[in-house]
């Protein structure tokens, strides 16, 4: 399938300082992952068996403030992500689709406008065709002007999977 939208990973410069002290000031704990399958925010890809990981907070709304002057105040949350240990050289250009988009799986997408105010949000009960169900969820947020990311997250745990900016 061929998206519209573009996820966007968390950046390299955000990468590195990651690696040296995660968003909540802690640093990080590498570790050899031993089951595989986590979802990893640096290349939006899983982690296989014997990949070295660490599991990180993370603020994106607060980096992206950093860059844009906005300032999205209450909502400057964060929260733990998985990335590789080490630089992995980012997304694959032939990745199709979403990262992380498995039928039956539960998503929220959360809007934000300029200031990184929530504007909305929508649950998503991925279906059969979950790239398809992701696409019209995403082009129903971008129809608001107001909206100009998204960040999409998994329901059961609140985890931070990926950020769509204003086409």
């Amino acid at each position: 399938m061929t998206t519209t939208f573009h996820a966007e990973p968390i950046a390299p410069t955000a990468l590195a300082e990651l690696r040296i002290r995660d968003d909540a000031g802690s640093p990080p704990r590498p570790y050899t992952d031993d089951e595989g399958d986590a979802p990893l925010r640096c290349c939006l890809r899983s982690s296989t068996v014997g990949e070295r990981i660490t599991l990180v907070s993370y603020a994106p709304l607060r980096r992206w403030a950093a860059r844009t002057h906005a300032d999205p105040g209450a909502y400057d949350e964060q929260g733990p992500v998985f990335i590789h240990a080490e630089e992995c050289g980012g997304p694959a250009d032939d990745s199709p689709g979403y990262p992380w988009a498995r039928p039956g799986a539960l998503r929220v997408l959360r809007r934000y406008d300029s200031r990184g105010h929530i504007t909305g949000g929508r649950m998503l009960d991925l279906p059969g065709d979950a790239d398809a169900a992701l696409e019209l969820a995403l082009a129903e947020a971008f129809a608001d002007p107001t909206t100009a990311q998204v960040h999409v997250r998994a329901v059961e745990y609140g985890c931070y999977h990926f950020r769509v900016d204003r086409p």
